[in-house]
């Protein structure tokens, strides 16, 4: 499991094997790729989306536009 997975806290097992399986390990990696990305990853979706963008929210930072 990835080192910060906490990072992923909160959204299903399978949003989150999604994302570490594509080299996400932290919160603040998904801002270098686009919401379209990360919904073509098997196992995300709308519920997990919007976690993890209020999470980079919290953070300042938002998806690559």
């Amino acid at each position: 499991m990835a080192k910060d997975a906490g990072d992923f806290d909160g959204i299903g097992a399978p949003a989150k094997r999604a994302l570490i399986g594509a080299g996400h390990q932290r919160l603040e990696d998904l801002a270098a790729v686009t919401e379209k990305q990360l919904l073509a990853l098997h196992g995300m979706g709308p519920k997990a989306m919007g976690i993890l963008r209020e999470r980079l929210a919290a953070k300042g930072l938002q998806f690559r536009p």
